[in-house]
């Protein structure tokens, strides 16, 4: 494990810039990845919205549908720390987290920081590590901050972890608990490519990879202050209470067995908010909340026995909960 050393300081608290600049840094976050992520126009959109809320992105799907690829390709358009972490089921958590080693010459323990102090953290194939593994990143995650041996070390700020996982019927794989999916802001698929992107990638990719050539086009203090800034868009009354009626109604639907946390009422209002942001806009319509709707929420519901047994799907509940719960009016 590499080691570096830990200045054990706190991030200042970011400042914020002008919306139309953030919109502005956002389209050329943008064209960066679409420039190596061919026909994926909806998935980068997500995973800049997750960037921008300041959460953390699940991408799931088959092997080599660029999954990988599209983690490594935002964690070099942004001029920041990067790290990446292969899980496997030999990792053992002080190798995310970190450890404390004895210093034969001073006589006392000194830390060294695991793979997740970066601004990005790109996860691969999360769910090959083991359920211990896994937890370690609860903490990091959630809190901004890792704790070993009853001391606390806060994280880089920007601070992303874009995790990819295959899916759970693929050998060698542990499903990821509900404690861990619930810390992800979105989950996302990237599916099969067009027969035209196909094609397209054979041409660009052929011969010499489009991440090769990339530039960053971001740093860590622009995004910092692109997720402060989206943080104050204004949500109204009604619109705050559009996403507790959605999230409530996971919660009373006969085909869930489990529904949507508090935590996933507070990640929608942020992705709408980040969502209405690369609109252009500096408040949150219902439209974002529907946008976002099913990224945020539908890796966290656990169907009943009965809605399994009819071949549902969690998009599909939450679509129907969506035609159900009343959209506020305007005023």
């Amino acid at each position: 494990m590499t080691t570096v050393e830990y200045d054990g300081g706190r991030a200042p608290h970011p400042a914020t810039m002008p919306l139309p600049q953030v919109l502005e840094e956002a389209n050329a976050l943008s064209r960066a990845l679409n420039g190596v992520i061919e026909g994926k126009p909806e998935v980068v959109r997500v995973a800049l919205t997750v960037l921008l809320a300041g959460g953390h992105l699940l991408l799931e799907d088959v092997p080599g549908v660029g999954k990988t690829m599209l983690a490594k390709t935002l964690a070099k358009a942004i001029d920041g720390s990067v790290r990446r972490i292969q899980f496997t089921p030999d990792l053992l958590p002080s190798d995310v987290t970190g450890v404390s080693i004895f210093n034969q010459d001073s006589h006392t323990f000194e830390f060294r920081p695991g793979a997740i102090f970066a601004n990005v953290v790109v996860g691969d194939e999360i769910n090959r590590a083991s359920p211990k593994t896994q937890s370690a990143l609860l903490e990091c995650m959630e809190e901004r901050q890792v704790t070993v041996d009853g001391t606390t070390y806060p994280l880089a700020h920007p601070f992303i972890v874009m995790a990819t996982q295959n899916p759970i019927e693929m050998e060698g794989t542990y499903p990821l608990p509900e404690a861990q999916r619930d810390r992800f802001m979105a989950r996302v698929s990237l599916g099969y490519p067009s027969p035209t992107s196909e094609m397209a990638m054979l041409d660009h990719h052929g011969s010499v990879s489009p991440l090769d050539a990339l530039r960053p086009v971001a740093d860590a203090a622009t995004v910092s202050a692109m997720v402060a800034t989206v943080s104050q868009i204004h949500a109204a009354e009604g619109i705050r209470r559009y996403v507790v009626d959605l999230v409530g109604a996971t919660r009373r639907s006969p085909a869930l067995r489990l529904g949507a946390s508090p935590r996933a009422s507070l990640q929608l209002l942020r992705a709408a908010r980040a969502n209405a942001a690369l609109h252009g806009r500096d408040h949150v319509l219902p439209d974002d909340v529907q946008e976002m709707l099913v990224p945020v929420l539908a890796h966290r519901l656990i169907l009943s026995g009965e809605a399994q047994m009819a071949r549902q799907t969690s998009q599909q509940v939450l679509e129907e909960l969506r035609t159900l719960v009343p959209v506020p009016s305007p005023r």
